[in-house]
Parts: structure tokens; sequence; C-alpha cells
């Protein structure tokens, strides 16, 4: 555990107060850590006037430069690590917007970090050590699989590493094994409830990875007979972990905020790692949208779930829309699988909104789309299982049809 760090079920007994000196007692460490490399962050730092950690005050934050996705791809492979080499224990990342890489370095404090905040999240769901996790998030270079089960080493559960796919072996595994935590995509998490005969076993899923509505966790607790939890991270700050849903926190995500200091500017999730060591990051633009909230029940804030991401917003005849605000007009109408087409093949860009259902639901569902977005919207219906699901990572919910042959068929 991080020196210093109160055990994982302690944090929320925190005063406030303690909670902040806390914060910024990390925040000074970590500016100094910066500092002792020749980074950019540390150019940065030096160039508004900050010279070590006790320059700093945690409410001065907001004054402090902040970094990018650019800059971590300028970057590429290492160019912001601040560890020694020989202290890096593992590598994860994802492919990142178009294919470009992002590669983030750990130690074995980060690991130690990243355990903790799970086994938190997943406590705060209700799992216990004698609770088996059916863990269906991938493993690899994607933080989702290994996050979750590190968490759950820690916790003292038994974890079943499944990953994802293979989807007939997924629902054996869950009918022989009766686990009582189900952690997965939100998408998959219904691609499951299609072949699950029946759940006996799992109380509570815990899902991520993607944005995702209220309309669909409704539709997964109905299918599945299950609570729904959302978490939240990535793997640039650590990983899943970083905020949680909890059985009591009333829709939002509990922030880990003694080890990532959450802000918000211009409604964009920044985050400020505050223990880690291996590639640590002042002020990281997440390119995430979601709103933060004081605390209710203890000292941490909680964020709202994500709206969606600043690159997915389409721009529509001047009109701003987030994917996650077509699914929930979606989900009253028709099946949770879907997808959204943005044809920019001439100068007028038009939305294609593909979905599973009856012909009658088409002038109803392109009715509510434009109550609910103020545009019209081209609804075209399928019949049940010919929208393409996702068996492994993120669900592709959103394509871009610029030329050629349209993302699906059936589409003019």
């Amino acid at each position: 555990m991080t020196a210093g760090a109160p055990p994982s079920t302690k944090i929320g007994d925190m005063a406030p107060e303690a909670l902040r000196e806390l914060q910024e007692q990390r925040l000074r460490a970590m500016i100094d850590l910066l500092l002792s490399t020749d980074n950019l962050q540390a150019r940065r730092l030096r160039e508004v006037g900050v010279t070590r950690g006790t320059d700093v005050r945690l409410d001065e934050i907001g004054g402090l430069p902040t970094i990018s996705k650019q800059d971590l791809w300028d970057h590429y492979p290492f160019g912001l690590r601040a560890a020694a080499e020989e202290d890096i224990v593992c590598v994860h990342g994802s492919s990142g917007t178009g294919g470009r890489p992002t590669l983030i370095p750990y130690t074995a404090n980060d690991v130690e970090v990243w355990s903790e905040v799970m086994a938190r999240a997943l406590e705060g769901a209700g799992a216990t050590r004698k609770s088996t996790v059916h863990n269906a998030y991938g493993y690899g270079l994607f933080t989702g699989g290994l996050g979750v089960h590190h968490g759950g080493l820690r916790l003292g559960a038994t974890v079943i590493p499944m990953s994802g796919g293979m989807t007939e072996r997924q629902v054996r595994l869950i009918e022989d094994l009766k686990p009582d935590v189900l952690c997965c995509t939100p998408s998959y998490a219904l691609r499951l409830a299609e072949d699950l005969d029946q759940n006996n076993s799992v109380k509570v899923g815990i899902f991520g990875a993607e944005p995702w509505t209220d309309e669909m966790r409704r539709e997964i607790e109905q299918r599945l007979g299950i609570r729904a939890l959302d978490i939240y991270g990535l793997s640039e700050i650590i990983g899943p972990g970083v905020a949680c849903e909890s059985l009591d926190s009333e829709g939002l995500l509990n922030i880990a905020e003694d080890h990532f200091y959450p802000e918000t500017l211009d409604g964009e999730l920044v985050f400020t790692t505050l223990t880690k060591t291996g590639m640590p990051l002042l002020r990281y633009r997440t390119g995430d949208v979601a709103t933060l909230h004081e605390p209710r029940n203890g000292p941490l804030r909680r964020m709202s779930k994500l709206k969606g991401r600043k690159d997915d917003m389409l721009v529509i005849r001047g009109v701003n829309v987030f994917p996650t605000e077509i699914e929930a007009v979606v989900l009253e109408l028709a099946s949770p699988h879907y997808l959204i087409v943005e044809d920019r093949r001439t100068t007028t860009a038009q939305l294609h909104v593909v979905v599973e259902s009856t012909e009658d639901v088409r002038s109803r569902l392109t009715e509510k789309l434009k109550e609910r977005l103020g545009i019209t919207c081209r609804v075209l219906v399928l019949e049940p299982g010919k929208v393409p699901r996702t068996e492994v990572g993120k669900a592709q919910r959103l394509a871009r049809w610029t030329q050629g042959q349209a993302p699906i068929n059936g589409l003019t």
C-alpha cells in the first residue's frame, strides 16, 4: 500500500479536512517527482515558476499546466516516464483514437494503488472475500481485465479470469460456478443475457469501459435480475477503479480522491494522479464529459455517469448531440442493440439510427428522437439479431460514414 495511505475500508471515515491535507501532501510530493525529471511536465512547471512541491497549494492547482493525449502521443512510448526503467514492472495502454498507441508504464507501487482502489470498488458493490467474481473484461494491454483481477485478489475474493468472448463457455461457467459478481462491459452483459437461461447466483454487476445510460441500466437489471453499477477509469490515470458506484451512492460514482484529484474544465474531466510513480500525470485532460458532485456520506466527491466523450460529440446542422442521448430514446422503444451512423458523404450531415424492432416503431422513434435532439434522424429498423454484437472489447455504437460502402446493410 502507498506510504501514508489509509486502509481502503477506512477512507470513507476521514474528515474532509484530513483528506484535503493528505491530497495537498501527495500533490507536493508528486510535483517534486516530476521536477526530478527533465520531461515535458517538469519543463512546463518551471515555465510557470514552480521549482519545488512546496511552491504549490491544493487550491492553486487550477493555475498549473495541463497534459493531453496529444502530449502522450508526441512523447511515445515512454517520454513522460518518471521512474527508473528498472522499476517498471508492467505496461498497459490502448490503441487510442485512430489506432494511435498510448502506453503507460507501471511501477510496483502503481499496481498496489490500482489493487487498492479496485478492491474498494468491489467492496462498495457488496463483494466480500467470500465472493466469486466472474471477470469477462478483456485481459492484456487493456486495463479492464487485470484491474478487476488485481482488486479481486486484494479483496480476497475468488476471481474467474474469463476475459472476453467465448460466450457459450462464459454462460456455462456462470451456471456451473455460480458467481455473485459479474464484471464486463454493459453491452456484453446484454449479450450474455441473450444466452443465459436463468441467473440463480449473480447479484450485482460492475459494468464500464463504455458510456451507457440509465435506460440501459434498467434493461440489464430487468434481463439479468441484478443490480447494475457503473465503474470508471482510464489507463492514463490507473485503469478501472478511478471511480465507481456503490450500492448506496444513488447513481453517482465515488471518486478515489485520495489517489486521483478531480476537476472539470468546460465539462471535461481532468485528473491528477496523486500517488502514481511510473508515469504521474498533472491535470490530465481525459476527453470524458461528466459533472462533479459534492460528498454526501463521507469525504469523497462523486461524479455523474459519463455523458460521452468530447470527440464523440456530433454536430448535426448546428446541434450538438451525444450518442448517449440517442441511446436513452432508443431503449424506450427498441432493443438495446443499435448503431448510430453519422453520414457525412455530402456537405449536409445526416444521422441514421439503426435499431432492432418491428416496423411500426419507426415513426414513433423518429418523432421521439426529434423531440429529444431537435433534429430529424433517419431510422432504419432491422429484424432481431441483425445489428452486429460485440463479443470482445467495447461496443461499437457509432460509425462515421464519409465515403464508400455503408457501415451496415440496408442504409442508402
